[in-house]
């Protein structure tokens, strides 16, 4: 928070980055004893999200700060202030939880399609506008099928998620079941040496769990 120091009193510092809830906090009341106002508002939508502008933005702060800064951020994407200091980060963690869960759901449905004699193209345009739509079904099962796997989102980021979402259940004292199975999956598949594909690339670490081709 070194930056603070060259900020005059009343202005807002906006955190965009991906921190932990604790550091978002620490930060929120160093910023306050300088009369600064404080924002955490990591983003979900990536790149294209970014391009078009149509980033989900989610804010943790005062309310009156959120709303002297509401218009910046909607040249962005879609703000909503989420709560307090630190909360724009937790609902982050709680994003990047359901983006790398559904993930490893998409690629153990597209494996299984696959092995079940199935086309999975077929699959996936069946399932375009069903209780299973989504943007991880429409996008990252589109990149499985097409054995795409150009970084978007980088599979050692992901577990740098899913472990910091980990961490602060514990500090909680809450177990995740599910969300261990997962980050085990994507800590594998980075120790394979695939951290540097697109995370929907979790689908070549599910071949060689089951000893299917990866190339």
């Amino acid at each position: 928070m070194s930056g603070c120091a060259t900020m005059r009193a009343s202005s807002v510092l906006i955190v965009m980055s991906s921190i932990p809830v604790e550091t978002a906090q620490r930060h929120a009341e160093a910023a306050a004893a300088r009369g600064i106002g404080y924002l955490d508002a990591p983003v979900s939508g990536g790149e294209k999200g970014a391009q078009d502008g149509t980033l989900a933005i989610m804010a943790g702060g005062e309310a009156e700060v959120f709303e002297r800064v509401r218009a910046v951020l909607q040249t962005m994407g879609r703000p909503t202030r989420i709560g307090p200091a630190g909360t724009g980060q937790l609902a982050k963690l709680v994003n990047q939880m359901m983006v790398a869960s559904t993930i490893a759901t998409v690629a153990e449905a597209m494996l299984l399609a696959e092995r079940g004699g199935a086309d999975p193209a077929q699959v996936r345009a069946a399932l375009l506008g069903g209780f299973a739509d989504s943007t991880i079904l429409r996008q990252h099962a589109a990149r499985m099928i097409a054995r795409d796997f150009v970084p978007g989102g980088p599979a050692k980021y992901q577990i740098k998620d899913t472990k910091t979402a980990l961490d602060f259940a514990q500090s909680l004292g809450l177990e995740l079941p599910v969300l261990g199975l997962v980050d085990g999956l994507f800590t594998d598949m980075v120790e394979h040496g695939d951290g540097e594909l697109d995370h929907s690339a979790l689908i070549l670490e599910l071949r060689r769990r089951n000893g299917l081709p990866v190339s």
